[in-house]
């Protein structure tokens, strides 16, 4: 492991440099040290203090109430008998003995009968048609095996939807991509390789593989129309001069996590989608330094930002034009120009995987910011529907959705499926998570009625405005800022809700000061209960290198109740390498006393979670890793665990120094793993991360995504296979390049050879 004062980022850390949370929002810590120093304490310590005010962790009692939508109750699995895979840097796909992993459908792949074969050197187009890149979040949807029809229980014949985050954008042209103005023909090939994949898979024998010419494929891109759907529907905030009346917008971009509605549906969450929109450098001034200035900064698109990929120099049409959202035109309203653009990104989009037909919706009424998964809690006949999100940027909030509707369980086998998401996810409402020092924490609810008078950063017109600018909304309410949220999922018997806590390298001791040149530090700067952890106890001027190794937080809801407002918490896991790193100052006490507070072994430990997702035929949770911190050590991963409960384990003082003082923190950790309830079950290839997760109903296969393996690649080196960092999937015989392929994003599908569940 990398020193974490140098520690590499991932790409999408590397997205996420920029915090724009500056509502300063206080985690206990901050209040009780403002507390402390009114009083006069801190110069005594606030230890002791501290300790006072934190109380124990209220214990979760067992249980869960509900049902699956149409799949039979799990046969779960309380040890795990697997080897397991020892960390490693091969350029390689690693199982266990007794598994084999297969990649299945990769960038570039063809879609349809007509679509030429994936040459892989930079010269193929037509991405409308092919697998995009950088697969991340998925989800299976069964087929039956001789008519192709919906059948929830089918394994070996069904649909993946697949998201395609991002991209390894050099290895899409033959001599990588060029400096701007961008040519139009590469950002042709750019814009239509992100988006969604919905692909045919098939099981013969033993052995999966895609479906090209299936009748069932298509992609969703950033160009697809789709329906503007609930709260925003047709509000001021939506009108652009693609759609006047603020009711349709075009695609979908940065899909990352996932959901799977009870009604069988898919769900995408449109994550890091600032990046790709420019303003001009006077853009502030041209709004009149009006409150949507204040909108676009909390979204991170200050003024003269510049996008990712240059799409708005590749020429003056409209597909191009639409990237920039500077105010060009003379209507007030925005139907002139897309200086709107922005707001019609951000959400849930929900996307019928069965049907071409039916219109894809972004459900405004879940709230807009950097979404990550959508996971649904327990659904019980009678009672409405819980579904939780996080918000991946440092420093941002955990989201919940409560809907106004009661699950209907004849609403699973609808035939008009979207009409079903328009009654559960139309009309709710939305909340926000306050982690208490106790151990407990609070539902806060985002309307305009829960909005403090003596909030005065944004000026909030309706209830669209609040869901539109949900991050405001979350300020204004005082939620708890987190250690970027990403993915979430819902142990399927007990209910309780796990949230991936990726990392953040500027979690502070000592706050540090903003300048009024500089985008605000708006990070959570000081150390909380819930976000405990910063490695060095004597931070230097500059800060310390916080918490760079992420953890995983899980909530129980009061009476196990969707509708509940208020829950208790502790960390399932911390990530952590197993032992200190031999140029350490700390003792290995210490080490264990500071940052591997969950007692990880050489076969468990891990550093930066990141995709989450529960299997309803084992109970097993899957963690994966996006990290940037133990990559000297090994590649990304993939664990399996068999999780506890909250409050299981036990509270934990972390103690810090600061200045002449100490400062103890009291946090909650859950039981330690054992070697049968935690192991390392997968490590991917070269400058890889291991994303998305899902099975088929019988447990016997899972699939996996390797996204952007040897990413790390210049223009230059495009085209030069020596400098390329991987060679996967291509040197594993899928595809062409052999040996000397440039790598591709790719779709696992993981098996038993023995033919049982996947874990067992």
């Amino acid at each position: 492991m990398n020193k974490p004062a140098d520690f590499q980022v991932s790409r999408r850390e590397r997205d996420e440099e920029e915090s724009s949370n500056a509502s300063g929002n206080a985690s206990f810590m901050d209040v009780l040290e403002a507390g402390l120093r009114r009083r006069g304490f801190l110069k005594g310590g606030v230890g002791a203090a501290a300790s006072m005010l934190l109380g124990g962790l209220a214990q979760a009692g067992c249980g869960g109430g509900g049902d699956d939508d149409d799949v039979a109750a799990p046969a779960a699995i309380t040890t795990l008998s697997f080897t397991a895979v020892a960390k490693s840097t091969a350029d390689t796909v690693t199982v266990p003995a007794g598994y084999t992993a297969t990649p299945i459908y990769a960038l570039g792949d063809p879609l349809t009968a007509a679509t030429a074969a994936f040459a892989n050197n930079g010269t193929d187009t037509d991405y409308d048609n092919r697998a995009g890149d950088h697969h991340d979040g998925m989800e299976y949807f069964g087929l039956n095996a001789d008519s192709g029809a919906r059948d929830a229980s089918g394994s070996t014949r069904g649909l993946l939807a697949i998201n395609h985050e991002a991209l390894t954008d050099h290895f899409l042209h033959v001599a990588g991509s060029s400096a701007r103005p961008r040519p139009a023909a590469e950002s042709d090939k750019e814009i239509p390789a992100h988006g969604v994949s919905i692909v045919e898979v098939r099981k013969t024998g033993t052995t999966w593989a895609y479906v090209q010419a299936s009748s069932h494929n298509r992609r969703v891109t950033p160009l697809t129309p789709v329906e503007l759907s609930g709260v925003a529907r047709g509000n001021a905030l939506m009108k652009t001069l693609y759609s006047p009346a603020g009711t349709g917008a075009r695609g979908t971009i940065n899909n990352c996590g996932t959901g799977y509605t009870p009604w069988g549906t898919f769900l995408t969450g449109e994550e890091n989608f600032e990046g790709y929109f420019t303003r001009g450098a006077a853009d502030d001034a041209a709004r009149g330094n009006d409150k949507s200035v204040v909108s676009l900064n909390r979204y991170k698109r200050r003024q003269g930002a510049a996008s990712r990929h240059g799409w708005e120099t590749s020429g003056a049409a409209d597909k191009y034009a639409r990237w920039n959202i500077g105010k060009l035109g003379a209507s007030t309203d925005g139907s002139d120009d897309y200086r709107n653009e922005l707001n019609t990104f951000g959400f849930i989009v929900e996307i019928d995987p069965y049907d071409k037909t039916a219109a894809i919706k972004k459900r405004t009424t879940l709230g807009r910011c950097a979404h990550e998964s959508a996971a649904f809690g327990k659904v019980a006949a009678g009672k409405p529907l819980a579904v939780y999100m996080g918000d991946d940027s440092r420093g941002e909030y955990i989201y919940k959705y409560v809907s106004n509707a009661n699950w209907d369980a004849a609403d699973a086998g609808a035939t008009n499926r979207i009409a079903v998401g328009d009654k559960y996810l139309d009309a709710g409402k939305l909340y926000v998570a306050k982690f208490n020092a106790d151990g407990t924490g609070a539902w806060l609810l985002l309307n305009r009625a829960a909005i403090p008078a003596a909030y005065t950063a944004y000026a909030f017109a309706d209830e669209a405005d609040v869901a539109v600018n949900a991050r405001l909304a979350a300020d204004a309410v005082g939620a708890t800022p987190m250690d970027r949220p990403e993915w979430c999922a819902v142990h399927p018997t007990t209910g309780e809700i796990y949230y991936t806590l990726t990392n953040n390298s500027n979690r502070r001791l000592q706050p540090a000061t903003p300048s009024a040149t500089t985008a605000p530090d708006a990070i959570q700067r000081l150390v909380d209960p819930a976000n405990p952890r910063s490695y060095n106890d004597a931070p230097s001027a500059t800060g310390s290198p916080g918490n760079v190794n992420g953890h995983i937080i899980r909530m129980r809801e009061a009476g196990d109740e969707p509708s509940a407002t208020t829950f208790t918490w502790d960390v399932y896991l911390f990530g952590s390498q197993s032992a200190r790193d031999a140029t350490s100052t700390m003792t290995d006490a210490e080490y264990v006393a500071k940052v591997n507070l969950s007692g990880l072994t050489g076969e468990q430990d891990f550093s930066s979670p990141d995709g989450l997702w529960f299997s309803r035929s084992t109970n097993l949770c899957w963690i994966q890793t996006d990290d940037g911190a133990y990559t000297d050590t090994t590649n990304c991963m993939m664990l399996l665990g068999v999780p506890g409960k909250v409050g299981d384990g036990a509270k934990t003082t972390l103690s810090y120094t600061v200045g002449a003082s100490m400062l103890n923190i009291d946090t909650y950790v859950g039981a330690r793993p054992t070697p049968g309830s935690l192991k390392r079950f997968l490590v991917g290839p070269k400058d890889c991360e291991l994303t998305g997760c899902t099975e088929t109903p019988d447990g016997t296969t899972v699939f996996a995504n390797i996204q952007h393996p040897g990413e790390t690649i210049s223009a230059a080196n495009a085209a030069n296979p020596a400098a390329y960092l991987s060679h996967w999937p291509g040197n594993a015989g899928y595809g062409a390049g052999g040996a000397n392929a440039r790598p591709r994003s790719a779709t696992l599908a993981i098996t038993k050879n023995d033919g049982g569940r996947v874990g067992s």
